[in-house]
């Protein structure tokens, strides 16, 4: 099974951080599951993995939010289950509140750096 996620600023029905299933991918395009519905995406877009995401994925505030909405300059995405967090500090380990499972937190991964 192969793993893909953003690795580019742009919308196009995925979340940042957040890692999917891939169904299929060929030429430019790349077909990825997302909560049982297959998502066409620009091949280029995505970062693919042969193992499953462990850690939370740390993302920073995409720059088309407005500053109005309370969200803090970073969050967290969970492996599992794909939620994210409002983060404050830097903690090493986090409990996802959703899924129940504890995860290391990949601060040492630069995800969409050019934003931090």
């Amino acid at each position: 099974m192969v793993w893909a996620r953003l690795q580019a600023d742009v919308n196009c029905n995925l979340r940042r951080g957040a890692w999917y299933r891939l169904i299929k991918a060929q030429g430019l395009s790349a077909v990825v599951d997302v909560k049982g519905t297959p998502v066409a995406v620009v091949r280029a877009f995505l970062q693919m993995s042969n193992t499953p995401p462990r850690k939370w994925t740390v993302v920073p505030r995409p720059r088309n939010v407005p500053r109005s909405v309370e969200m803090g300059e970073r969050y967290l995405v969970c492996p599992s289950c794909r939620d994210r967090v409002t983060v404050r500090g830097k903690p090493s380990r986090m409990m996802c509140g959703r899924c129940g499972i504890e995860f290391a937190v990949d601060w040492d991964e630069h995800y969409l750096a050019q934003q931090l």
